[in-house]
């Protein structure tokens, strides 16, 4: 098996989209504790700004690095979210601080179940991304070898 440049960006976005996975399931857990009382909304919008940047700089290398190996199918397919991502951080509220969840909003029902289904929908995004780059790294590293 060689290992190749390509390869070690699938193996780099495999063990950072297992750390996206737990931010995204930590959102979910965050946001169901909002919706049942749990928590008040200061402290659980302390807790959740701060990984948003993580997040974002995260998903934005696996971009440059996969522009950089040339496996453009990956960048294609992460380039809708990287949009999303820069769209939505681009117009979130004005904070003093950075990050997207206002505490004085986020019990708004509607905020709520937003930010809610973005979790979901993220966590789903970035099971099938674990596979997919789990199956192209294989891939890549049988392909390098031949």
């Amino acid at each position: 098996m060689a290992f190749t440049f390509a390869a070690f960006c699938y193996i780099l976005a495999l063990i950072l989209t297992a750390f996206l996975i737990f931010f995204a399931i930590y959102h979910i857990i965050a946001f169901d504790e909002l919706k049942t009382d749990y928590k008040n909304p200061i402290d659980q919008c302390n807790s959740l700004n701060p990984l948003v940047l993580p997040e974002y700089g995260i998903h934005c290398l696996f971009c440059v690095l996969f522009l950089l190996s040339g496996q453009f199918l990956s960048l294609f397919l992460n380039l809708p979210l990287l949009g999303y991502h820069i769209n939505r951080y681009l117009h979130r509220p004005v904070m003093t601080g950075p990050g997207l969840y206002d505490p004085t909003s986020i019990m708004n029902a509607d905020q709520l179940s937003k930010a809610m289904r973005e979790g979901w929908c993220k966590l789903a995004f970035y099971l099938l991304s674990f596979f997919y780059y789990l199956y192209s790294m294989i891939y890549v590293l049988v392909s390098a070898s031949s």
